[in-house]
């Protein structure tokens, strides 16, 4: 396992870290690991864009709750802006989803 550096609470706190709610998804044409997703963050809709497509179905993403990193700057993936990240546990290569253990409103904050 790689160690990351180690950051101080100030650097912690610089994260946006938020409980979203899935919305909708699709499969990103012309890939096989990406999924388009439109994400309820509390105050906004975010269009996010996920490499899951291997281990989820557009149609079983709706309604999930995740915890999604709000402040990450925009990035495009096969040019489709994606305007945070999902955060996902690495297991053997395949992405697995975390969610909370109780129903949660979108937007809550993840400390």
């Amino acid at each position: 396992m790689e160690h990351k550096e180690v950051i101080g609470m100030s650097e912690f706190a610089n994260l946006d870290l938020r409980i979203g709610k899935i919305l909708n998804a699709e499969r990103l044409t012309g890939s096989r690991k990406l999924i388009k997703l439109r994400v309820d963050v509390g105050d906004e809709q975010r269009q996010l864009v996920a490499g899951i497509a291997a281990e989820y179905t557009p149609e079983s993403l709706i309604g999930k709750l995740v915890p999604v990193l709000v402040n990450l700057k925009p990035a495009k993936l096969m040019g489709v802006e994606s305007q945070g990240m999902i955060l996902a546990v690495d297991v053997n290569g395949k992405p697995i989803l975390l969610h909370p253990d109780k129903e949660v409103p979108a937007g809550s904050s993840v400390h």
